[in-house]
């Protein structure tokens, strides 16, 4: 639940920052001098990327999230088996040993969406984001239907 708010706190905060850039960006086109024009329309295209990045990052989320509780009421979420250090930390060789198993596993069932959400786990688990991610947005596409991204 931590994390749904501190998403959404983050999320409003980049809307307001958003919005003010972009109020700037106009105002810098009401000048209407060929410089302030140029710049007022640079700054504008900086808030619509980061409303397109926001936009995308909010659609993965809540896909992810729908996906972890379809896992769930099937009982497929993956059992936490890490060893964990003295503060909290995941054990490296704990993690390594989990996703060996998890890749594993993908290897002889790549359609699987449940595969590659455990791997995506395994992944995240080890501190390997860009590959969590990706593994994650493989289970998206397979559990959608959607051809996958090569």
């Amino acid at each position: 639940m931590r994390a749904k708010i501190s998403y959404f706190v983050t999320a409003a905060v980049l809307v307001v920052y958003f919005v003010l850039v972009g109020s700037r960006g106009v105002l810098l086109i009401e000048q209407g001098t060929l410089l302030t024009v140029t710049f007022g329309v640079a700054v504008l295209i900086l808030p619509l990327i980061g409303i397109w990045f926001l936009w995308k990052n909010t659609q993965f989320v809540r896909k992810a999230n729908a996906l972890a509780a379809e896992l769930d009421a099937e009982g497929g979420l993956p059992v936490d088996e890490l060893v964990r250090t003295a503060g909290g930390r995941i054990d490296r060789d704990s993690a390594d040993a989990v996703f060996a198993k998890r890749r594993a596993e993908t290897e002889d069932a790549p359609d699987d969406w449940r595969c590659w959400f455990r791997l995506a786990v395994a992944y995240h688990d080890a501190r390997d984001t860009p590959r969590a991610r990706k593994a994650m947005q493989r289970a998206i596409a397979l559990h959608e239907g959607r051809p996958l991204e090569v």
